[in-house]
Order: C-alpha cells, then structure tokens, then sequence
C-alpha cells in the first residue's frame, strides 16, 4: 500500500465516523445531552462540542479564545486546549453543535479529495502543525478521536453499538499497537519477554522487550510468549482508551499472570 493509500484509509474511516456520529446526535433527544459521561467533567453536550471544535480547526476556522479555570478533570496543557471548544458552546443548542459538525467536516472532506495527502510526514494544517503534529498523526488520530466520544456517548445515553465500523476497527488497531510501550515502559518487563494480544476481530499482535529496554512488534508469531490477553474489542478499546466503565475482568490472562495484570492495569495509551 503507498502512502497516498494508507492515508486514504484514514480519511475513509474518519468521514464513516463522522457520519456514525452525527445519526447518533440526531435521534438523541435534548434532555440527553446533559447526560454525564465517563469522561470526567464532560457530558454529551461536552463532547460533541469537543468534536465540533476539532473538526473547526481542521476545516480552517479561527482558533476559538475561552478563559480555562482550574478543575479537577484538566490535567495537561491539552486539557486545557480541548476543553476550550466545550467552554464556547456550553449554551449553543444541540442542532448548532451537529450543524457545526456537519458543516466543517464537510469542507474538510472536500478538501481531502480535491487534494488528496501524499506525505505523512509533512506539517499537519493549522494548530496541529504548530504543536509537532504530521498529516499521518492527524488523519490517523480524527477517526480514533470520533470513534471513541460516539461510543462515550452511546454508553451515556444507554444505545450500545456500532462495534464493527470503519472507526471501531481503525480505533482498535491503533491502539492495540500501543501495548509494546506498555510492556515495557508501564509494566516494566525484563528483556526477552513477550505478550500476545488477542483481540476479537483482530489478528494477533505480539510484541517482545528488547536487551535495551524497548516495547517492539514482532512480525513472527511467538509460539510460547511470556503472557498472553485475550477479550473482546470493546474491552480493549475502553481499557486502552482509559474509560471509567472498562472492565479488566473480561481480559483472560494466560502465562505470567502477574505481568499479564500489570499490563491490563496499565493499558491506557490515550493522552
């Protein structure tokens, strides 16, 4: 796959997100909105505006300015940066925060296939460049970033679903390359040691501790690793994605149970 395809792929699946997300907002009636979600400090109405100022910035819209006052739940200067498209729109109505979402996704959208990325290496547009990001980090990350808030808010407003689209099969994959770090770094694994995680509807990832300390794939299969996880989509996703209602109990751990714990103690890969 060239570049210009691999990154396709990612806009193929943020733009099926997006649409996911917005059937969604549409059918949520408006006392839902307020509904707390497990993201601490945010309802509905939080993260859809979240998602709103995003998609704002990639479509070129100007940077939005709110004073940030100290909580509980910002905890890093991109906290405080995201928490800025919630502070903007805690009195819109619903239908201008879809509305946003709708309109700015749409001039992103068309952007990306009149002109089509071809370097993920090169600068991100606008904010995301200013702060170190690519084009391949960015196209990658929208999908993951939408995905996941339309699945927080499936679980606030009680509609579980849509766990084998696009954005959940891009969300889960991404993440579950994340889990090398965590053995290593997180868990603190000798070198040497090796995990296998099998997620469900996904193939095998493994990866093993290098002499120098480091979390790397491994392209073979391991046919006796030091530990092995096994569950389903759902639960990795909200494990990795640090969600209040993951369950590490739907993870079966086989081999060192004691790392195996570690690791599923430690999964949460997101900022």
């Amino acid at each position: 796959m060239t570049s210009t395809e691999q990154l396709k792929t990612y806009v193929d699946a943020w733009w099926a997100s997006i649409a996911d997300l917005l059937t969604l907002l549409e059918e949520l009636p408006e006392s839902d909105w307020d509904l707390p979600t497990d993201l601490p400090g945010w309802d509905v109405r939080a993260i859809a505006s979240h998602v709103a100022h995003l998609e704002g910035l990639t479509a070129g819209a100007p940077r939005e300015e709110a004073e940030v006052p100290e909580s509980a739940h910002i905890k890093s200067p991109m906290g405080q940066f995201t928490e800025i498209g919630v502070l903007t729109r805690r009195d819109a109505a619903p239908e201008s925060i879809i509305d946003e979402i709708r309109r700015y996704s749409a001039v992103r959208h068309d952007e990306l296939l009149a002109s089509p990325p071809e370097d993920p290496a090169a600068p991100a547009p606008g904010v995301f460049g200013a702060i170190g990001w690519s084009t391949g980090k960015l196209l990658r990350n929208r999908p993951l970033d939408v995905w996941l808030h339309e699945q927080d808010i499936r679980r606030a407003t009680g509609r579980p679903g849509n766990l084998d689209s696009l954005g959940a099969r891009h969300t889960a994959d991404y993440l579950l390359e994340g889990v090398g770090f965590v053995l290593a770094k997180k868990a603190g694994a000798d070198p040497g040691c090796t995990v296998v995680v099998e997620a469900e509807g996904h193939a095998p990832y493994a990866f093993a501790v290098t002499k120098e300390g480091k979390g790397v794939p491994l392209a073979d299969p391991v046919t006796d690793p030091t530990v092995t996880l096994s569950t389903d989509r759902e639960t990795y996703v909200l494990l990795a994605g640090g969600r209040a209602s993951a369950d590490p109990a739907k993870v079966t751990i086989s081999g060192d149970t004691t790392l195996g714990t570690k690791i599923v103690e430690n999964l949460n890969i997101t900022p």
